[in-house]
C-alpha cells in the first residue's frame, strides 16, 4: 500500500525548488492551494529555499539556540508518543486480555477490535485536524487517555489486587475492553497521527532533514525500549502500569498546553512568527529572523 501510494504522492513545492525547477514548483503550489494567487507565498518559499542553501551542516545548525524550539519538539513529541503506552496495547493485546481472564479466542478477537478502533478513529483526525487544530486534538485525546487508563487501573486493582491474583467477571472484562477501546480511539485521533505531523511541519528547510531524523530515531528507539520492558513491568507493577502511563500522559498534556503553539494554517516558512510570539520559545528567536509576507497576512487574519 505504501509503495502504490508513493506513485500518487506529489513532490512538495519546496522539494521542486531545491532541485532548481521554479516554474514546476509554482504550478505545484497553485495545485495544492487551489488558486492562481500564490505569488506572495511562492516568494516566501523562494526566500526560504535560498536561506537553506546558505546553511552548512544541518546537525550543527539544529543545535543552535534559535532552533531550540524545533529540537525540543522533534525530540519530546516522539518520546511522549511512546510513553502514552499505546504500543503496550497494540503489541501485547492478546497477552493482556488473556491475563485479564479472556479465553484464547476472546483475547485474539479483543485485539482485533482494538486494532479496528485504531484504524477508524484515525480518520476522525484526518477530518478534524485542519478544522479543530492540533492543540485541541492533543489536549482532548490526552484527557480521554488519562481517564481511560485510570479507570482500567481501578478495574484491574479491584479484580486482582496488588498480589495479581483473582478473577474478573465477564461484565467487568467487557467494561475493561470498552475502556481500552476508548483509550485507543483517543490516541488514534491525537498522539498517533499528530506525533508525526507536528514535528514535520515546524522545521524550516535548513534543518528539516535533521529534525525528521531525530523524530524517527527517537520514536523507534523508545518503541524498542517499551516493547522490551513491558512484560516485566506488567508482572511487577500490575495495575500500577496503567497509572504509570497515565502519569506520563498528564505530563505530556501539560507540555502541549504550555509549550506547543498552534500550527494550523501556518506554512513552515512562517513558523518563526509563531515561535517569536510564544511566551517561552520567543526568547530563543532572534529579531532578525525572516518574516514571510504571505504568512504575516495569514497570521493577522487568524488573529482577527
Amino acid at each position: 500500500m505504501i509503495t502504490v501510494g508513493s506513485i500518487f504522492l506529489p513532490d512538495t513545492p519546496n522539494s521542486i525548488l531545491a532541485r532548481g525547477n521554479t516554474e514546476k514548483a509554482r504550478e505545484m503550489l497553485k495545485k495544492i492551494r487551489g488558486t492562481d494567487n500564490v505569488d506572495e507565498e511562492f516568494q516566501d518559499l523562494i526566500d526560504a529555499t535560498h536561506a537553506a542553501m546558505r546553511v552548512d551542516g544541518q546537525w550543527s545548525t539544529i543545535l543552535k539556540p534559535e532552533y531550540r524550539p524545533h529540537l525540543a519538539i522533534c525530540f519530546l513529541v516522539p518520546f511522549f508518543q511512546q510513553f502514552t503506552g499505546i504500543n503496550v496495547i497494540m503489541f501485547y493485546a492478546p497477552v493482556l486480555f488473556k491475563t485479564l481472564g479472556f479465553g484464547d479466542d476472546a483475547s485474539l478477537m479483543s485485539a482485533v477490535i482494538t486494532g479496528l478502533v485504531n484504524v477508524f478513529a484515525t480518520f476522525i483526525s484526518i477530518l478534524a485536524v485542519d478544522r479543530l487544530g492540533r492543540r485541541a486534538l492533543f489536549l482532548e485525546g490526552g484527557i480521554q487517555m488519562i481517564v481511560s487508563q485510570v479507570l482500567v487501573a481501578v478495574m484491574i486493582a479491584k479484580a486482582f489486587g496488588s498480589a495479581g491474583v483473582g478473577v474478573m467477571s465477564k461484565a467487568d472484562s467487557l467494561l475493561v475492553l470498552i475502556l481500552i477501546c476508548f483509550y485507543v480511539a483517543a490516541f488514534a485521533w491525537s498522539w498517533g497521527p499528530l506525533g508525526w505531523l507536528v514535528p514535520s511541519e515546524i522545521c524550516p528547510l535548513e534543518i528539516r532533514s535533521a529534525g525528521q531524523a531525530i523524530n524517527v530515531a527517537v520514536n523507534m528507539a523508545f518503541t524498542f525500549i517499551i516493547g522490551q520492558f513491558f512484560l516485566t513491568m506488567l508482572c511487577h507493577m500490575k495495575f500500577g502500569l496503567f497509572l504509570f502511563f497515565a502519569c506520563w500522559v498528564v505530563v505530556m498534556t501539560l507540555f502541549i498546553y504550555f509549550f506547543l503553539p498552534e500550527t494550523k494554517n501556518v506554512p513552515i516558512e512562517e513558523m518563526n512568527n509563531v515561535w517569536r510570539k510564544h511566551w517561552f520559545w520567543g526568547q530563543y528567536i532572534p529579531d532578525d529572523a525572516v518574516i514571510g509576507t504571505a504568512s504575516s497576512t495569514k497570521i493577522k487574519d487568524m488573529e482577527a
